[in-house]
């Protein structure tokens, strides 16, 4: 039987909002078999949980947000990514400010954390949503179309496509596949990093976003370059980046999706959109378990017996 998985221990780091730039103090703690990902806002009294759903994302603006009883938890995306890319599925996540911290921009932070903390198999079998018929969602017409598309697969295979009329962008490849079953998160994906263009930070920051924005958490350009010293950790980091992002937003469903994704131009928006419309048509999924390696898709094999390898 493939498993449900928490943490071992207790796990702490602080680091700064992106968008805030308050500091932020993270702890992750071990959560029993069933209870899903749970973030809790501790700076606020009583204290404030954030179940992990595409229903409870209320903002979509340059990052995915849940919204409970008023009250915000900011920029979940990369740790949620992390946690699937691990294959967690049951994490309680105490954040001391209302947005989860960037880090270095990536995933790689939150993947080592949880390493760190160690991987504990529960009780309990692993539920996964198997998608058996394909959803969609479109928006706008023309050159300034953008979509998304979950279709019936066996395993977990993304392919996005982008588009940012940037030099430095459009000297990289726009396009990219990642197929689980081929490849491992870790190294694959986690330490794809945002990014951002420097015409955009004044405005950002004009409506309270992008503040804690920096060289270390972010690829930034100018008009015609990359300004980041050390250049790419991918040839294709842009669109590799947009992957991890929505590996962490399509997470938000609340189990790993054995399905295809494809998306063209997509974000925050877009993903939360195809989460809502696959939830409104219970005969295009169905929750299964498997009972051993051998039945599960290789994609969820690899996860199983790989992720957690010292890199």
């Amino acid at each position: 039987m493939l498993k449900q998985r928490t943490i071992k221990e207790k796990v702490t780091t602080t680091g700064v909002g992106l968008h805030s730039g308050t500091k932020v103090v993270l702890t992750l703690h071990p959560a029993e078999a069933d209870t899903g990902i749970v973030f809790r806002r501790v700076d606020l009294t009583p204290v404030v949980a954030f179940p992990a759903s595409a229903m409870a994302v209320g903002d979509t603006r340059m990052a995915s947000v849940l919204i409970q009883d008023g009250a915000r938890v900011s920029t979940v995306e990369h740790l949620m990514s992390a946690c699937a890319g691990l294959g967690i599925d049951n994490l309680v996540i105490d954040v001391s400010a209302e947005e989860i911290p960037i880090m270095d921009g990536s995933a790689s932070s939150f993947v080592y954390l949880l390493q760190q903390a160690g991987v504990q198999e529960q009780a309990a079998a692993k539920k996964f949503i198997r998608v058996i018929k394909p959803v969609e969602v479109r928006d706008g017409k023309g050159a300034n179309e953008k979509w998304a598309r979950l279709s019936p697969h066996d395993g977990f295979k993304l392919d996005f496509f982008i588009e940012f009329n940037h030099p430095a962008v459009d000297g990289t490849a726009q396009f990219a596949s990642v197929d689980f079953g081929d490849v491992t998160y870790v190294q694959a994906i986690a330490r794809a990093r945002t990014f951002g263009f420097m015409q955009d930070v004044e405005m950002l920051r004009g409506i309270g976003l992008a503040r804690g924005g920096s060289l270390e958490n972010a690829i930034v350009m100018d008009e015609y370059r990359i300004l980041n010293a050390d250049g790419l950790r991918y040839d294709d980091e842009f669109v590799r980046h947009k992957i991890l992002d929505a590996i962490g937003d399509l997470y938000l469903v609340g189990h790993p999706l054995v399905a295809s994704y494809e998306a063209h131009k997509s974000g925050h928006a877009m993903n939360n959109l195809l989460l809502r419309e696959l939830l409104k048509h219970p005969d295009a999924y169905e929750i299964v378990t498997y009972d051993s390696l051998a039945s599960a898709p290789e994609s969820y094999v690899r996860q199983m017996t790989h992720e957690w390898e010292p890199n």
